[in-house]
C-alpha cells in the first residue's frame, strides 16, 4: 500500500527572543493558536499531537493543550536535542502518511537557560574539563573545517554577516542588526576560531505545524515529500554524540548524511532540485559543515561555496534566508519547526522581503545532541 500525501495545512510562530513576562506554556499557546487558526482546525479536529521540547519538563505538550481546552487526542512529548521539533514532525508525518490520522498537530517550544547550554547527556567531568559541546566541540569542528575544507576565518565571518543581514528582514528574529566582516572578526573570542558573533544564542520561542491528508486553506498547497530522522554511527570523536568516542580509520557517514540520503531518496529529488534551504547554524562552522554533509556542495568545498556567494539570498541556492539560528537564536524544541514555518512561507511566496523568487522545493535540516539529525523536504 502506498503512503498518502502529507500537506502542511497551517503554521504558527511565536517570535524568538527573551520574554520574561511569559512562561513556556504561554509561548506554546501562541504558536498553537496561530497554526490551528490558519489551518481552520478547531477542537476535536486533530487526531494526535506531538510536542518537541528539551527543557520544559514532564507533560509539556499536555500543559499547552490542556490550557487551551484541546486535550483528548494522544499527546506525545519528544526530546531529541536540537532536532526535537524535527523528530516530532517526522512522527506526525508518519501518522498522516499511514492513514492512522487525517490531521496532526506538531508544535515545539522552549525557554532556554541563559549562558552555556548544559546537557545531562554528558557526564559532569566533561564540563569540568572544558569539553562542553558549546563552544568547545563547535570550535574543534570549525578548526577541522579550516584544515580540510579550505575554510578561513573570513569565511566563518561571512556566514555570520549573511545570516544577520537576512535577520534584519525577519520580524520573528532576536537579532535584527546587520554586521560587517570586521565586526564579526573583532568580536570577543569565545573558543578559537569562533568569536561571539559566530555563535547562536540560546533563547525562547515556539512554533507550530499542522499536518493533514489534504491541503490547507491558505496559499498554494505545500506537500511534505520526506521527513527523516537518523542517529549517529560510532567512530568520530568530533561527532554530535558523545566526547572521546575515538576515531576509526575512515569516518563513518554523519547522521546528517544518513538522513539526507534517505530523504532525497524518499522525495525523489536531489540537491540540484532545491531552491531554498534552512540548515543548522548553531555556529558559523556548523552551517558550512551542514552544507557539505547535505551534499549541497562536494566535501571539502564548503569554503568555496561561501566565497562564491552561492548561499546568499540572491545566490544560486539561498541558505537560511530567515537569518538562521545566528540571527533568530535557538529555542531547542522550536528551532526545527521554525525552519518549516519559514520554508512554508517561502513556498507560498509569503516571506515578504526575505522571499526567494520562484522557490518550489525546500529543505530543512537540524542536528542535535544525542546525534539525531532531521531532514525535511517540502514542495509546492
Amino acid at each position: 500500500m502506498s503512503a498518502r500525501a502529507v500537506y502542511v495545512r497551517g503554521v504558527g510562530l511565536h517570535p524568538f527572543g527573551r520574554f520574561d513576562d511569559k512562561d513556556v506554556t504561554r509561548l506554546g499557546q501562541h504558536a498553537v493558536r496561530a497554526g490551528l487558526r490558519e489551518a481552520e482546525v478547531g477542537r476535536g479536529g486533530f487526531q494526535a499531537a506531538f510536542c518537541g521540547t528539551v527543557y520544559t519538563g514532564v507533560a509539556a505538550g499536555h500543559k499547552v493543550l490542556t490550557s487551551l481546552g484541546l486535550s483528548g487526542a494522544p499527546i506525545v512529548n519528544v526530546e531529541a536535542g536540537c532536532a526535537s521539533g524535527g523528530a516530532a514532525l517526522s512522527l506526525g508525518v508518519s501518522q498522516v502518511a499511514s492513514g492512522e490520522c487525517d490531521t496532526v498537530l506538531v508544535f515545539g517550544m522552549e525557554k532556554m537557560p541563559r549562558g552555556i547550554i548544559r546537557s545531562s547527556f554528558f557526564p559532569p567531568w566533561c564540563e569540568k574539563a572544558g569539553l562542553t559541546p558549546a563552544p568547545a566541540y563547535f570550535a574543534l569542528r570549525a578548526r577541522r573545517l579550516l584544515q580540510e575544507s579550505g575554510v578561513t576565518r573570513e569565511h566563518l565571518a561571512r556566514v555570520s554577516v549573511k545570516n544577520h543581514g537576512n535577520g534584519v528582514d525577519n520580524p520573528f528574529a532576536m537579532y535584527r542588526k546587520p554586521l560587517t566582516i570586521d565586526q564579526v572578526l573583532a568580536s570577543k573570542m569565545v573558543c578559537d576560531p569562533l568569536t561571539l558573533f559566530m555563535l547562536c544564542s540560546p533563547n525562547e520561542g515556539a512554533a507550530c505545524v499542522v499536518l493533514g491528508a489534504t491541503p490547507g486553506p491558505v496559499g498554494p498547497p505545500v506537500r511534505v515529500l520526506a521527513s527523516v530522522v537518523r542517529s549517529h554511527l560510532p567512530g568520530s570523536a568530533l561527532g554530535e554524540h558523545t566526547p572521546m568516542a575515538g576515531r576509526i580509520a575512515d569516518d563513518p557517514p554523519s547522521p546528517t548524511e544518513l538522513a539526507a540520503r534517505e530523504a532525497f531518496h524518499k522525495a525523489a529529488v536531489g540537491p540540484a532540485d532545491l531552491d531554498v534551504v534552512e540548515v543548522q547554524d548553531t555556529d558559523s562552522g556548523r552551517e558550512i559543515l551542514s552544507i557539505e554533509e547535505l551534499g549541497l556542495c562536494d566535501r571539502a568545498d564548503g569554503g568555496a561555496f561561501v566565497a562564491d556567494g552561492i548561499g546568499e539570498r540572491d545566490g544560486r541556492l539561498p541558505v537560511n534566508p530567515s537569518g538562521g539560528l545566528l540571527s533568530k537564536g535557538e529555542p531547542l524544541g522550536a528551532s526545527a519547526l521554525g525552519q518549516i514555518v519559514e520554508l512554508t512561507w517561502q513556498l507560498r511566496s509569503a516571506a515578504d522581503r526575505r522571499q526567494v523568487e520562484g522557490a518550489r522545493t525546500a529543505l530543512g535540516h537540524t542536528v542535535g545532541r544525542g546525534a539525531n539529525a532531521s531532514v525535511t523536504i517540502l514542495q509546492r
